[in-house]
């Protein structure tokens, strides 16, 4: 698995989040090198479905969703996949490499017992945003933060 490609991507959607909302969104000086050892990390977790999209050897996106219990208070009717770290390359890419990689995800996460898969996207993220509208997923929940 490549991982400094998955960074580097990461890397990028940072920069545009922060662009978003730069207090909740900025970046820590050292968010690359934390993320690969996170990933590192996040990788070798038996609950991890990592999957890559690569096309001619370059890198176009990735997807790790993780098969967790839902919290006690709520219940869904099984497991639930958190899908978190998500990007591609470019915001082209979405409804193609991105929607790709959530459908295989979904996919891998169903026989895996999830019932339902929760997908993190910011508020102007427009191309994920519709990319997910258009495989079914609907908003549930929204974060509303003012600084203090």
């Amino acid at each position: 698995m490549d991982i400094s490609g998955m960074v580097a991507i990461s890397e990028a959607k940072r920069t545009e989040y922060e662009s978003y909302a730069p207090i909740f969104w900025r970046k820590a000086s050292d968010s690359s090198p934390k993320q690969e050892i996170y990933f590192q990390r996040l990788l070798m977790d038996t609950d991890a479905i990592a999957l890559v999209a690569v096309e001619a050897n370059l890198l176009r996106g990735f997807a790790i969703g993780t098969i967790t219990s839902a919290p006690p208070v709520y219940n869904p009717g099984g497991a639930v996949c958190v899908i978190d770290d998500f990007a591609v390359l470019n915001p082209d890419d979405w409804a193609s490499v991105g929607g790709s990689l959530l459908k295989a995800v979904e996919r891998e996460a169903k026989t895996r017992g999830a019932v339902l898969s929760v997908v993190v996207c910011a508020r102007r993220d427009q191309a994920k945003r519709e990319m997910l509208q258009k495989s079914g997923s609907t908003v549930v929940s929204e974060w509303h933060i003012k600084p203090l």
